[in-house]
């Protein structure tokens, strides 16, 4: 009799304390949403983010004031602070403002952008304009005009600077010497179409175009820069090819100038009309001595029972500079702040612990993700799900995950539904074979992590209430600000990324990976 007592006892004590943690849970779960309709703060961080910090190009000044404000933010609500270094670069670019008209009778203010890690002006400098030689003989033959020239170069712009790396220079090299080859056949062509002029004529071999053909030598030669048509909204991404190689004894020398297309042919037409006018620039971009650390920022609520396993949710707080990140990724990172400033707002001690990472150098290649698998190869393991957002200001709607982890999800999404009857969210159980395992990084931030096995389901979104958001003409162009965010969606999709997380956390298991990949259930 006194054993049963005991195990009923004990059995007792156990479900007491199931339905008192279930209970803790649901009511934090009730202030998060209370507390995410009341005094939803999203928008707050993206202003700071957007409009007092600006483009956060890694190695920027607004970079590494970002990260302190956001490490202070997490600070401020509680939270445990990582300052995770990366990596160095040699040198920092710091970008400041840029003007550009043309001075003629029919003057225009010219729209216009420069890739990051690129030269500015040396002050306000004015010059005529001419189109770049294509030939051996026609840079020879332009060598004295040259001289204080902006040179109008072929191709449109797809957002890289022009390649002067030692590269570069064996790719022009080798085209000019076939161009040369090019040429004297045509000579011969067209003595051949002479002898004959009655015959058959024969078509000139057309030479093969590459932009600023003879980039160094027109540096040399004291160009003022190169100037090439853009499509609109502009788009300037980085220096690839020579960022990791660049001293203050290597940098570039001339503007990299990316000119809206419809003003290019205006001026295009107004050379080979051999009409008299210039244009003027002033262009402050600014480099910063290296070496230049950069970190991602990792907000840490500790879990209460399972201390090392982890749910991570996240986006990279870096951004073109030429904007101000308001959409990439300003987008992923401010919903995840503050779906942690709304969990520790509403007094949540999750069991598992909760990692909000704000990553490094995303538009540079993942480095800083790629860098925080590299170094935590043994948490890998205990990750039940890494959250990753950077595709834009749509609401967080639905869920798909493999059939493994419907049920646990079931629980996790089920308060979701009466956050806003406007964004009602749809639970999925994948119904198409699971996939291999990616080998390659690609994509954003969850690539190293998928490549590692760690399951990285993505909340799936949409444009409800039609406000027409369309990604492609914002991403990485000058119109990624603040104001092409979406408020409601921003705001309601940070509830849902705190209520899914913590419900997630307070699991007694972590999700399981069966199906998530191919090689795995095939291991099974």
């Amino acid at each position: 009799m006194t054993k049963r007592i005991k195990v009923f006892s004990a059995v007792f004590i156990s479900l007491a304390f199931i339905c008192a943690s279930s209970a803790q849970t649901d009511k934090v779960v009730k202030e998060i949403i209370r507390l995410g309709q009341t005094d939803n703060r999203t928008m707050e961080h993206l202003d700071v983010l957007c409009n007092r910090l600006g483009g956060r190009i890694t190695g920027s000044d607004a970079y590494d004031n970002a990260v302190k404000w956001c490490a202070g933010e997490f600070k401020k609500w509680g939270m445990e602070v990582v300052l995770d270094e990366v990596g160095t670069l040699p040198v920092g670019f710091n970008r400041g403002p840029w003007t550009g008209r043309m001075l003629s009778e029919n003057g225009m203010i010219l729209h216009f952008a420069t890739p990051s890690y690129t030269a500015g002006t040396k002050g306000v400098q004015r010059g005529h304009v001419v189109m770049e030689p294509k030939t051996r003989a026609d840079f020879e033959r332009m060598k004295g005009v040259l001289k204080g020239a902006w040179v109008l170069i072929t191709g449109t712009n797809n957002g890289w600077p022009i390649d002067y790396s030692k590269t570069g220079d064996s790719i022009r090299a080798a085209i000019i010497k076939e161009n040369e080859d090019i040429t004297a056949k045509n000579r011969e062509i067209t003595l051949e179409n002479r002898k004959n002029p009655q015959g058959e004529q024969k078509p000139l071999i057309p030479l093969r175009d590459e932009p600023a053909l003879f980039y160094k030598e027109m540096c040399e030669a004291g160009i003022l820069g190169i100037i090439q048509s853009s499509t609109v909204p502009i788009r300037v991404l980085y220096d690839r090819k020579n960022i990791e190689k660049m001293s203050f004894d290597n940098l570039p020398s001339i503007p990299d100038i990316k000119l809206d297309e419809h003003q290019y042919r205006i001026i295009e037409q107004m050379v080979k009309e051999r009409r008299y006018f210039q244009l003027e620039f002033d262009i402050r971009n600014h480099f910063r001595p290296g070496p230049v650390k950069y970190y991602n920022v990792l907000g840490i609520i500790k879990g209460t029972k399972y201390p090392d396993e982890y749910v991570i949710m996240g986006g990279h707080l870096d951004s073109f500079d030429v904007a101000t990140g308001g959409v990439d990724d300003g987008s992923g990172v401010t919903p995840a702040m503050e779906a942690a400033r709304l969990i520790m707002a509403a007094g949540g001690k999750p069991k598992r612990t909760i990692i909000t990472a704000l990553w490094a150098a995303e538009e540079f290649g993942l480095w800083g993700s790629k860098s925080w698998v590299a170094k935590n190869k043994d948490k890998l393991g205990r990750i039940s799900n890494y959250f990753n957002r950077d595709g834009g200001p749509t609401v967080a709607n639905s869920l798909t995950v493999p059939e493994a982890m419907y049920d646990d999800f079931v629980k996790v999404c089920e308060p979701l539904n009466s956050i806003n009857p406007d964004f009602p969210f749809t639970l999925n159980k994948r119904t198409t074979p699971p996939g291999p395992r990616p080998v390659n990084a690609g994509g954003s931030d969850h690539a190293y992590f998928a490549m590692n096995g760690v399951p990285t389901l993505a909340f799936g979104t949409a444009d409800p209430k039609g406000y027409d958001f369309n990604y492609n003409e914002i991403w990485h162009t000058e119109r990624d600000t603040y104001n092409m965010s979406i408020p409601e969606y921003q705001k309601h999709t940070s509830v849902v990324q705190a209520v899914v997380v913590y419900n997630l956390a307070n699991l007694d298991h972590l999700l399981s990976r069966k199906g998530l990949y191919q090689e795995t259930e095939e291991k099974k």
